[in-house]
């Protein structure tokens, strides 16, 4: 496809990308630089980026705002996660971040509320910042190294998607709400369907979707492996910032009329249903009514996958007078400070409540496995965004993915249930027209002089990144691992409150390695460290899921050379590359069945290779030789042979 002609009219996620261009074309496929206005910091992923940007010497970031959450480790069930809030929001005085403690919310619907601009770019240490695109943000999740050199002052660098317009038609019916949406697509298209792809949502249906039903969307667009996702700032974009004091940060934006899109697809709301993912992964879906009548221990209401006060206030209309059934937990995680006060103003708390709910902080909670962790094999109904094995906190769970109304007749009824058998009118909800922001719960950035005098509040759990040498020209290393498709980030660093402490020690974090693929990873993997390192073959999109960087760096410092693989998610391949290690796939998939645990692979001239194309040979000894395709660009090629971002910038300010 050849690049967009400035004459062309430009869709809304062209425009975003043209105003924000540093370098590079707007053709699909090829490597493009943005400038990144905004930054958006989550805890067990912050303390990486922190220790990043002291590694790299800066003395203050560069994006603003920069905001750090307090979202992720709420559970204190010892020292080590207040220390880590110590930590924290000693790095944002010495850097110059906002900093939001514990308590206040979950980052992107906070952010949403406090900071988000239409027109602006973020890029966020978590997947899901792409929620921001709910109000025309450009808004990308990406791995905390890169994040770190965007508040450095670099661009972000990522391949340029092609755009996938979604035009919106008609109204959702009764008992149909906006997760139904974005589980129907994944129905459709898969946890891949969407890579190398930005969403752009129009049509006539949007005027029936609130900013917080758009949120759920473009939150979940990363489900389906979407760069990112965009909505038109238009009069419910205004109304949501009105709402909440900030009306003059409001500004119209909208694709130009006549533009086209690389791909398309027309979406009828009137003709959906209530749909549930089943068990273990977000596309795994069916209608309610399929799989109604399965029995439930637990509902949960929440997570950034369903933020919005509405979320919260329709549960509490359909349990109001009644109880929940017997056996089954039903689970009331706020979003943030102001969704839970106005349920409180609203009575809708005391509903919740009363008919047996449980209430739990304002946080992401379980849907990180940081508590509220089910019953081994027991079904879980839950309203957040993923539902990958063991991420709820329990090795053997069983998590569906649903709409708030779905689990909350569900958790009435005491087994899963089709909302519209409920015996009452749809209850609608509006959010209040006013919603206090109170700014004065962050911290606000340090002046520079007083933030210069700051140090970091280090604890054991904070140590100093490890050195990373670059890969040697000749590869010869064994395979130590064989996966098979869609190997999420969680299987290769869990989550939950057994590790999630843990993340802000490479160190400390190493022996959990891809335990639930294989327990004895970690050890085999310390002992090629200092031996040459090691291979992992891998299937299709490997490293899905969460952007967490600790999924590259930490088998990186456990001696990871090379990932081959059938195909990889974007987050994860481009973490590989920051840290050093050679992402390639197979030109052949048929090929990866010749690979097994035990092999060992050869690449000789490595660097030479890199230079001469897109391909390269490597030689399995006693199986032949394999061609291999690397697709990195003269930047990535650079950043491999000098061992990753942080040795480049270091040698560049030297």
């Amino acid at each position: 496809m050849t690049s967009t002609s400035p004459a062309q009219p430009l869709n809304l996620a062209q425009q975003l990308l043209q105003r924000h261009l540093v370098s590079g074309e707007l053709t699909p496929g090829s490597e493009i630089a943005l400038r990144i206005n905004q930054a958006l910091l989550q805890d067990v992923l912050g303390t990486l980026v922190m220790l990043e940007l002291e590694a790299m010497g800066l003395d203050r970031v560069h994006t603003e705002p920069s905001v750090q959450y307090i979202d992720h480790g709420l559970v204190q069930a010892d020292n080590l996660n207040a220390e880590t809030y110590l930590f924290l929001k000693s790095a944002c005085e010495r850097f110059g971040v906002w900093y939001s403690g514990p308590g206040n919310g979950i980052s992107h619907p906070v952010h949403m509320e406090n900071f988000g601009v239409p027109g602006e770019s973020i890029v966020g240490c978590d997947s899901h910042t792409t929620a921001a695109g709910a109000l025309g943000m450009l808004a990308i999740g990406a791995g905390g190294i890169e994040v770190a050199m965007a508040m450095a002052g670099e661009p972000l660098y990522i391949t340029m998607p092609k755009i996938w317009g979604i035009k919106l038609e008609g109204q959702l019916p009764d008992w149909v709400s906006a997760k139904d949406i974005v589980l129907e697509l994944l129905r459709r298209h898969g946890v891949a369907g969407g890579k190398n792809t930005m969403i752009e949502y129009y049509g006539p249906g949007l005027k029936h979707l609130s900013a917080m039903d758009r949120h759920v969307l473009a939150n979940m667009g990363t489900e389906m492996g979407a760069t990112a996702t965009v909505f038109p700032s238009d009069d419910e974009t205004r109304r949501f910032l009105a709402s909440r004091g900030r009306e003059a940060d409001w500004s119209p934006l909208a694709a130009e009329p006549g533009c086209h899109y690389d791909l398309h697809e027309t979406l009828d709301l009137s003709q959906l249903e209530p749909m549930i993912a089943l068990p273990s992964s977000p596309d795994n879906v069916v209608t309610v009514r399929e799989a109604a009548g399965q029995p439930l221990h637990q509902a949960y209401i929440g997570s950034s996958g369903n933020p919005g006060f509405r979320d919260f206030a329709v549960v509490a209309e359909i349990v109001r007078g009644k109880q929940v059934a017997d056996g089954v937990s039903l689970d009331i995680n706020p979003s943030s400070r102001q969704v839970l006060t106005s349920l409180i103003e609203q009575g809708y708390l005391a509903d919740l409540v009363a008919s047996g709910a449980r209430l739990h902080q304002a946080g992401c909670n379980g849907c990180i496995g940081m508590g509220q962790a089910p019953a081994v094999g027991l079904n879980s109904l839950r309203t957040v965004p993923r539902n990958f094995p063991g991420r709820s906190g329990t090795r053997e769970d069983s998590v569906f993915l649903c709409s708030p109304e779905t689990a909350a007749a569900s958790a009435v009824a005491g087994v899963i249930t089709d909302p519209r058998t409920l015996d009452m009118p749809y209850p609608r909800p509006q959010e209040p027209a006013r919603i206090e922001v109170n700014r004065a719960l962050f911290n606000a950035p340090l002046p520079p002089h007083e933030a210069k005098l700051k140090a970091l509040q280090k604890t054991d759990n904070t140590p100093a990144l490890p050195e990373l040498a670059p890969l040697p020209d000749r590869l010869e290393v064994p395979v130590l691992l064989v996966t098979g498709d869609n190997i999420s980030t969680d299987d290769i660093m869990p989550a939950g409150q057994r590790v999630l402490p843990y993340w802000s020690s490479v160190y400390a974090s190493a022996p959990f390695t891809f335990e639930a693929v294989d327990p004895h990873y970690a050890e085999r993997a310390e002992s090629t460290r200092t031996q040459g390192g090691h291979a992992i073959i891998g299937g299709t999109n490997y490293g899905q899921g969460s952007s967490r960087e600790n999924a590259a760096l930490v088998p990186r410092y456990l001696g990871l050379q090379v990932v081959v693989a059938k195909s990889f998610a974007r987050i994860h391949w481009q973490n590989l590359i920051c840290f050093g290690a050679l992402p390639l796939t197979f030109t052949r998939e048929e090929d990866s069945a010749r690979l097994t645990q035990g092999d060992c692979l050869v690449i000789e001239g490595l660097y030479a290779q890199l230079e001469r194309g897109d391909t390269l040979t490597a030689h399995i000894p006693g199986k032949g030789e394999l061609t291999l395709h690397h697709g990195l660009s003269p930047r990535q090629r650079e950043l491999i042979a000098q061992g990753g971002v942080i040795n480049h910038l270091r040698q560049r300010h030297a």
